[in-house]
């Protein structure tokens, strides 16, 4: 069993920045590929980047890409997702989630999920 916390939602203007944190917590963090997806209004729940077992690789959603960073810290049982140049439409609730495959983009691969994060972005 793996418990995700996030925190680090808000509230930011257009071209702010946020960083978002997941606090995991129960078995080694480092047994997971670790994701963020986001859930705005009425529309379904997004890939948004993932992060493997170790850091090595990275990859994104085409709208994020450039824009977003994911990184873990094993020791730390945390990972991040820094946001830079944050547009209204990013607005959402992101949710950190941890699998056992190499490099899940699909949420049904995901085995946990945390309780997610309002990002607000205004225009």
């Amino acid at each position: 069993q793996v418990q995700l916390i996030e925190s680090g939602g808000g509230l930011v203007q257009a071209g702010g920045s946020l960083r978002l944190s997941c606090a995991a917590s129960g078995r080694t963090l480092s047994n997971y590929a670790m994701g963020w997806f986001r859930q705005a209004p009425g529309k379904e729940r997004d890939f948004v980047a993932v992060i493997t077992r170790y850091g090595a690789n990275t990859w994104y959603a085409d709208s994020v890409k450039g824009r977003f960073t994911i990184s873990r810290d094993n020791a730390k049982n945390t990972v991040w997702l820094q946001m830079n140049s944050l547009k209204p439409e990013d607005t959402a609730v992101y949710y950190c989630a941890a699998s056992e495959a190499y490099r899940p983009t699909g949420g049904a691969e995901y085995d946990y999920w945390g309780q997610g994060t309002q990002v607000t972005v205004s225009s």
